[in-house]
C-alpha cells in the first residue's frame, strides 16, 4: 500500500506550533485562575510550575525545529569547505568565535554563489573571458535581453569587446539561426554608408553596374550590428530612423518600399548623451537606440580577470608560453587605456620576444612601469609552482603593495584594490599578513 505524505511547508508549520504553544499557556492560565484555588500559594505555585513546563516545551520544540533546519545547512557548509575551489573560504578554527558561526557561514555562501556565478559565465559564453563581478554583471544583462527583440545600445571605450558582447545577444537570441550581418560606421566612407546600409540600384550613381543588397536586406529577420555609431553621418542618422519607426526602406536609386524585420544593436565608444547636446547626434534617434544599454566595464575596473585573459591570448599561440610572477605583477598594475586589445598586443608581442618560454618583465614594454611601484627584474621562476600557486604570489603581493600605501588601514587598501573590506580581511588571514607590523 502506497505511503501517503502530507507536505506542508516551514513558513505554515512552524509559526503554527509557536502559536500552538502560547494558545496552550491563556488557556492553562485561565484554567488556573477559574478554579479558584483557596489558598494563594497553591495557586501561585501551580501557575509557575505551569509555566516552567511550558516554557520547556517551548525551548524543546524551538531547538528540534532549528536542529532540523540548521542540520543540512551545517553539513552543506562543510562540504562546500572541503572543496579545493572553496578551500581560501574556511577560516582558521582558532579565529571564529562562537558568536561567528552565522557571519563565516554568510563568507562560505558568498564563495558559493561566486563560484556558481564564475560557472555560469563561463559555460554559457566560452567566448568571452573573464570571471570578475564587473564582466559578470554586464553578461547577466544579456541573458535578460537577448531573448527579447528590443533594440541594443552597447557602451564602452575602444577594446572593451563591444562587438564580442553584441555576437552573444546574437547567440542567445531567438534570431541565433538568422544572419548576423556587421558594419564599422567609421570604415565605410560617408559618401559610400547608405550604399552598404540601404543596398542601390543599377545605374544609381557612377560605378553602379549592378544592383546591390544593402546591410539592412542581408540581416531580414536577424541581428543587423552597427559599430562605432557616434561616427554616423547626420543624414544618415535620419534615416536609420526612419527604418527603425517604419521597418521598411528604400534601396539608393530605387522608389520601391522594402519591408525588413530586423533585430538592431548598436555600439559606440563615444558619450551619445553629450554629443545629442551639441547637436552632433540625433536626440530622436538616441532615445529610439536606447531602448536597453549595456555599458562594459575598462579592463582598469576588472584587473583580475588580466591573468585569465593572459592565458587565453598566450594559449593561442603555437609555443607554450608563460608570464612570470614579476610580470604578472606590472600586467595586472598597469591601467590600459586600450583595453584588452591592448593587453592582446603585448601579450603577443611579448611572447615572441621573450627567452626560454617565460615572459619576464624586461619583454613588457617601458610604459607598464607605472604609478612608482617596484616590480622584480629576475627573469627566473620556480617552474615547481603551479599557475594557481604563482597568482597566489601576485595576489599577495599585491595586497602587500596596498597595505603599505595606505599605512595597514585595510579600509582604504580594499578601496585601492577595487574589492570589498569582507574580502580584503579573509585573504589577510588566508596569506597570514600581519597587518599590525605593516601600520606600526
Amino acid at each position: 500500500m502506497k505511503q501517503i505524505r502530507f507536505h506542508i511547508s516551514p513558513y505554515v508549520i512552524i509559526p503554527l506550533i509557536f502559536a500552538g504553544i502560547a494558545a496552550g499557556s491563556a488557556i492553562v492560565a485561565f484554567r488556573l485562575a477559574e478554579g479558584g484555588l483557596k489558598e494563594t500559594y497553591v495557586s501561585i505555585a501551580g501557575i509557575a510550575i505551569w509555566v516552567v513546563l511550558l516554557a520547556a516545551g517551548a525551548f524543546a520544540c524551538g531547538l528540534l525545529i532549528i536542529r532540523a533546519i540548521l542540520r543540512p545547512f551545517e553539513a552543506f557548509v562543510q562540504r562546500a569547505e572541503a572543496l579545493p575551489a572553496l578551500a581560501g573560504a574556511r577560516d582558521a578554527p582558532e579565529t571564529v568565535e562562537p558568536g561567528d558561526r552565522l557571519e563565516h557561514y554568510a563568507r562560505v555562501l558568498d564563495r558559493v554563489s561566486d563560484l556558481l556565478g564564475k560557472v555560469e559565465a563561463s559555460q554559457l559564453f566560452p567566448e568571452i573571458v573573464g570571471q570578475s563581478k564587473a564582466i559578470r554583471s554586464v553578461l547577466s544583462q544579456v541573458m535578460k535581453v537577448a531573448p527579447t527583440d528590443a533594440t541594443i545600445l552597447i557602451s564602452g571605450e575602444s577594446g572593451t569587446g563591444k562587438e564580442l558582447v553584441a555576437t552573444s545577444i546574437h547567440e542567445h537570441s531567438a534570431r541565433k539561426d538568422q544572419p548576423l550581418i556587421k558594419l564599422n560606421c567609421v570604415a565605410i566612407p560617408e559618401g559610400l554608408l547608405e550604399s552598404e546600409l540601404f543596398g542601390h540600384e543599377r545605374g544609381a550613381f557612377t560605378g553602379a553596374t549592378e544592383r546591390k543588397i544593402g546591410k539592412f536586406e542581408m540581416a531580414h529577420r536577424g541581428t543587423l550590428f552597427l559599430d562605432e555609431i557616434g561616427d554616423m553621418p547626420l543624414n544618415t542618422q535620419g534615416k536609420i530612423l526612419r527604418v527603425l519607426q517604419e521597418r521598411e526602406f528604400e534601396r539608393v536609386g530605387g522608389g520601391k518600399p522594402i519591408k525588413v524585420d530586423v533585430r538592431f544593436v548598436a555600439a559606440t565608444n563615444k558619450d551619445l548623451e553629450n554629443m545629442v547636446k551639441t547637436g552632433q547626434f540625433r536626440k530622436d534617434l538616441f532615445y529610439r537606440l536606447n531602448v536597453f544599454s549595456l555599458q562594459l566595464p575598462p579592463l582598469r575596473e576588472r584587473k583580475e580577470d588580466i591573468p585569465l585573459l593572459a592565458e587565453h591570448f598566450l594559449s593561442t599561440g603555437k609555443k607554450a608560453v608563460r608570464v612570470s610572477p614579476a610580470a604578472m605583477h606590472m600586467l595586472t598594475a598597469y591601467d590600459w587605456p586600450g583595453n584588452v586589445r591592448e593587453l592582446q598586443n603585448v601579450i603577443t608581442r611579448a611572447a615572441v620576444m621573450c627567452e626560454n618560454n617565460v615572459i619576464g618583465p624586461h619583454n613588457l614594454p617601458d610604459g607598464l612601469h607605472v604609478d612608482g611601484l617596484a616590480f622584480a627584474t629576475h627573469s627566473e621562476v620556480n617552474t615547481s609552482l603551479s599557475l594557481d600557486d604563482h597568482l597566489h604570489e601576485i595576489e599577495k603581493g599585491m595586497i602587500l603593495e596596498a597595505l603599505r600605501k595606505t599605512g595597514g588601514v585595510q579600509v582604504k587598501a580594499a578601496e585601492l584594490l577595487g574589492i570589498n573590506v569582507r574580502s580584503l580581511w579573509h585573504r589577510v588571514k588566508k596569506y597570514g599578513i600581519d597587518v599590525k607590523a605593516l601600520k606600526e
